[in-house]
């Protein structure tokens, strides 16, 4: 009988081991499931992305700010303040970052930057194989605002600089975060830096297919390989195709339809379409005195301006009308002081979109370089069931402003235009086409090639 208890024992003792490592495994393997499912919906619920290739990591990888103290982020060419980031490798062109922070305390700003592939995942690389000096850098250039009601500091910092400079070409990232803590991320901003070895053709003309004739646009475009040869392009080229400076829409994975000697050309492809949208919005408070074009009403409390905007209007189903616009940038200026940078204020800007009713399903957000092309709460509109209207209320500085409604579909996360400012084919975009090589036995994507576009062009 001793015998048997003791056997029983073992048994319920095995029983009971099995069970808990069963209960071990399933604690440390959930959650790593759900933080990884949860990552996913948000950057999906939030990235307005509508093409299937387009990066997850968008919180971490992207354009975006983690820190609300943190307003208007600008990141350019030195001395084209409304280009985009692109510098030519090996140049003596720089970037030129400047930011505001409204908090009221100093802050210690450190920056890095980090080498991306052709689809913003990390290159497996050190930093010394992409970086040449400091790892890490201290944005120490900093000036205190003039004579402004909402005090603010601004930060400004040139890439490449004496302490830093890339040494390879193609994407990064460039993040920005406190006390000397990569944790701490305050924004992240991607900027590229190409060579030009290749040359690019390209054309942008309405839809082929007759469906999308009068609301789409579609890209034809041809690469020039003659003075640097590819072997394999179908298996070693990326190209990527932006629209107005947008990367959460960007085409990727298209492959050549025919190859002619070092001619690789890209069309007839109804991968290659883009919705037209319409034109963009906008709004003018370069000046706070006066209520200019847009501006409904000006309310001065004692501690900022409110800016209220005329209502807007759904133009989904109204006729396209021709306006000229900065394709969804903005300019910091004002009238009201001498100084540009550091005398133009902050106001609260309010934004009304009329609606007989919610969209069933979907979201509002404002979009434009304003909240640097992300779809995020912060720029979600929320409808008001009294005044039967979306609205939305965010802190900007003096400037003038380019903006759209994009509608964005709860389950799906697919953005579009068409219910919101509607889809026209003789809308002016700008686009840009990268191409990228990752050459064999090498782990990184170099930007062989880039070249700009515009929709009026012939």
């Amino acid at each position: 009988m001793q015998f048997f208890s003791i056997a029983n024992n073992r048994k319920s003792i095995f029983v009971i081991g099995i069970g808990l490592c069963l209960m071990l495994w399933i604690q440390n393997t959930e959650p790593v499931k759900d933080a990884q499912s949860s990552s996913v919906r948000r950057s999906g619920e939030f990235s307005g992305s509508q093409s299937p290739t387009a990066p997850r990591d968008f919180f971490l990888h992207g354009d975006y700010v983690h820190d609300p103290k943190i307003h208007t982020v600008l990141f350019f060419k030195e001395g084209l303040e409304q280009s985009q980031p692109h510098i030519r490798f090996q140049s003596e062109e720089t970037l030129q970052l400047i930011f505001d922070d409204l908090s009221l305390s100093s802050r210690n700003f450190y920056y890095t930057i980090i080498h991306f592939d052709a689809h913003w995942q990390p290159s497996p690389l050190q930093q010394f194989e992409y970086i040449d000096g400091f790892n890490e850098g201290v944005i120490d250039n900093y000036t205190r605002s003039i004579n402004t009601i909402v005090p603010y500091t601004q930060y400004r910092l040139q890439i490449p600089n004496e302490t830093m400079r890339p040494r390879l070409p193609g994407n990064y990232l460039l993040k920005v975060y406190l006390n000397s803590d990569p944790r701490q991320v305050v924004f992240t901003r991607r900027f590229v830096i190409f060579e030009q070895l290749i040359t690019i053709e390209s054309s942008v003309r309405p839809a082929t297919l007759v469906q999308f004739r009068n609301t789409h646009q579609q890209i034809r475009f041809e690469i020039n390989t003659q003075h640097y040869p590819i072997s394999n392009p179908n298996r070693d080229l990326r190209v990527v195709i932006l629209q107005n400076g947008r990367w959460d829409n960007a085409i990727r994975g298209v492959q050549p339809r025919s190859i002619l000697g070092s001619q690789l050309i890209f069309d007839n492809d109804n991968r290659l379409l883009f919705e037209a949208g319409n034109e963009f919005r906008r709004f003018d408070i370069r000046t706070l005195r006066f209520r200019s074009e847009r501006v409904d009403q000006i309310v001065e409390t004692h501690r900022q301006k409110e800016i209220f905007l005329r209502p807007d209007r759904i133009r989904a189903f109204s006729p396209y009308l021709t306006e000229r616009d900065i394709n969804g940038r903005f300019e910091i200026n004002t009238h009201d002081a001498a100084d540009a940078h550091l005398e133009s204020d902050y106001a609260t800007v309010h934004f009304r979109l009329p609606a007989n009713q919610e969209f069933p399903n979907a979201r509002v957000h404002v979009i434009g370089s304003l909240t640097g092309w992300a779809i995020t709460p912060r720029n979600q509109l929320h409808f008001n069931a009294g005044s039967r209207a979306y609205e939305l209320s965010l802190l900007l500085k003096q400037g003038f402003y380019n903006y759209k409604y994009i509608l964005v579909d709860k389950q799906t996360s697919k953005a579009t235009f068409a219910e919101t400012e509607g889809n026209f084919s003789i809308t002016e975009n700008d686009y840009t086409i990268l191409v990228y090589h990752r050459q064999p036995g090498t782990l990184f994507d170099r930007l062989i090639g880039i070249s700009h576009q515009n929709s009026l062009s012939r």
